[in-house]
């Protein structure tokens, strides 16, 4: 705030100038105290500037006893995987009662570096959600895989002042802090320096290794799965994220661990969310709605998705309905299930029963496409020669990214190589470099995924982003593969040699600029041309986004990265064949 807007909303609070309107009659929630009041509400200048007093103003709207709830702000996301760029990721969540996320572009960032981080500011500065960011932590996650971009601390010391940089974004490198790493004290020093905030993610930690972790200043944590570790975290001064996703989903679990003394450390965050789910569920407010329905007090968790992120943020200009803060709301008629009708940013109406009225501009992606790089590939690149019948396979986990240490039993032929057998649930998974054309890739085998026959292939594969796949012959791999190197990224399935449908991610092979609507559509053909055309698809996963988390070598147990099997107990590679 500035002196000359200070002295706008002073005057007008006081009554001596018009407000720009009055909200007549409106339910106030109060999350300060946990209570909602009946009050008239002013706002000048894009800002709250009081209740009922002795005041005009320009325009009046009639709230009609509606409750007016602060605006919610999503903890912790990543843009890129709701597939849209950051314009069109504001017109979709706006609608559904997010007025502030706070956004870690490590997806992007792995594959662009530097000049992505430049497109997700420069697409921050006009939209009308108001996005922050925090500064990928661990580009790449590990050194066990080849990203697009290595972000070390002299790059965090570029972008950390930018008010849109809130600080470190999530530390997977749990080994390298525990440890004293000094290029990750090097880029915990840059937030230590400045007082902004860290995050962590710090799945299964607890006891002497939490500790050690927690001394470093790292906040908060979005993997709990237990209300015993939840308990653990906020007792010793972390927030923690109730995340619901589209894959990972932890209110529930989390729900019976949140309890009177320590509900102010809980925050809401949606994680990864797809285009779909946001579409058809809404955003933060799924969530919230879910806590909701499930016993959480409503004044309680519209406060952990508004004044705690905010708090732990630093967000003191949004969170709450109280003179000063930027008049970020909506109306809902009611609390027991929160259902956002007109959505204000700054006074400003910007959604109305679902739909955007005001759109964010469009920022052309510089730097970020044509992001699809591979090396010459063949039938050769998908060879997959064993040692033994007896092979490792990475066994998916319904309803979540954890993967299962797996075993089998597999055919070989003349020459050791694997050969699928319809009779069981074994694909072939293989992982190609795609950003610097390498050559680097890798084979394994995958259980769970059901499909017989044909191929899926996806530039997304978190968190490096290396072309994945998975089939089971190599000819539609192959082809597979090509289609998307033709798209420039994207999403593409085939059987026998033809495509069944496809889905263009120009935008550093993530995001397009497409609308949420067009995405959906598209994802939707997606899904019905497997599950019509492919038989056998494990009905209880999503095919695309369990394919894109079997590269991500900081989530146990097997993956697959473009230098092998990877096994992340032992944070080691270990082969195919069991001798």
């Amino acid at each position: 705030m500035d002196k000359i807007t200070a002295k706008n909303i002073i005057d007008a609070s006081m009554g001596r100038t018009k407000a720009d309107v009055v909200f007549r009659n409106a339910m106030v929630v109060d999350v300060f105290n946990c209570r909602s009041f009946k009050s008239d509400v002013y706002i000048k200048d894009g800002r709250f500037i009081g209740f009922d007093g002795e005041r005009e103003a320009e325009k009046e709207v009639d709230a009609r006893g509606r409750y007016m709830v602060p605006g919610f702000i999503d903890s912790h996301c990543h843009i890129e995987s709701s597939h849209l760029s950051p314009s069109e990721f504001s017109d979709a969540v706006l609608p559904s009662g997010t007025t502030s996320v706070v956004a870690d572009p490590h997806e992007i960032c792995n594959v662009a570096g530097l000049k992505a981080m430049a497109y997700m500011l420069k697409s921050a500065e006009n939209a009308v959600l108001n996005i922050n960011y925090m500064f990928p932590s661990c580009v790449p996650a590990t050194f066990f895989e080849h990203s697009g971009a290595v972000l070390e601390a002299k790059d965090v010391e570029t972008v950390i002042d930018n008010p849109k940089v809130l600080g470190l974004g999530e530390m997977m490198n749990y080994p390298g802090v525990v440890s004293a790493s000094p290029s990750i004290l090097d880029k915990l020093e840059t937030c230590w320096k400045r007082g902004k905030v860290m995050d962590g993610h710090i799945p299964s930690i607890s006891g002497q290794g939490l500790d050690a972790y927690l001394s470093t200043g790292i906040l908060t944590d979005h993997e709990c799965e237990t209300p015993e570790e939840l308990i653990e975290k906020t007792g010793k001064g972390m927030y923690v994220l109730l995340r619901q996703g589209t894959v990972c989903k932890n209110v529930l679990q989390l729900l019976p661990g949140v309890n009177d003394n320590n509900w102010r450390r809980c925050l809401f965050c949606t994680d990864d969310r797809q285009p779909q789910s946001i579409l058809r569920e809404g955003h933060v407010i799924y969530g919230v709605n879910l806590a909701i329905e499930n016993g959480m007090d409503p004044y309680r968790a519209i406060a952990c998705a508004s004044i705690n992120a905010a708090d732990c943020y630093h967000l003191w200009e949004r969170g709450a309905i109280t003179p000063g803060r930027f008049a970020d709301f909506f109306f809902s008629d009611s609390l027991s299930f929160l259902k956002p009708e007109e959505v204000y940013v700054q006074g400003e109406l910007v959604a109305n029963n679902g739909k955007i009225i005001k759109k964010s501009p469009h920022v052309e992606p510089e730097g970020v496409s044509g992001s699809v790089n591979i090396k010459d590939i063949s039938l050769s690149t998908f060879s997959l020669p064993l040692k033994s019948n007896k092979a490792r396979v990475i066994e998916i986990l319904p309803g979540g990214v954890v993967t299962k240490k797996g075993e089998a039993e597999v055919k070989r032929d003349e020459n050791g190589e694997w050969v699928h057998d319809k009779n069981e649930d074994i694909l072939k998974i293989t992982v190609i470099e795609r950003h610097n054309g390498t050559g680097h890739h890798a084979s394994a085998l995958i259980k769970g995924y059901g499909m017989k026959h044909g191929a899926i292939a996806t530039t997304i594969a978190h968190d490096s982003h290396n072309i994945i796949v998975v089939g089971d012959n190599d000819r539609d791999m192959l082809l597979s593969v090509k289609r998307l190197e033709e798209l420039g990224g994207g999403i593409t399935a085939w059987k026998d040699g033809e495509e069944l449908a496809y889905h263009r991610l120009e935008i550093a092979g993530l995001m397009t600029d497409e609308t949420v609507e067009d995405v959906t559509k598209c994802l939707d053909e997606l899904h019905e041309a497997v599950e019509t055309k492919m038989e056998g698809i494990n009905p209880e996963i999503d095919p695309f986004m369990t394919l894109c988390f079997m590269a991500l070598p900081v989530i146990p147990a097997y993956k697959i990265t473009d230098c092998g099997l990877f096994d992340v107990t032992a944070f080691d590679f270990v082969d195919v064949s069991i001798l």
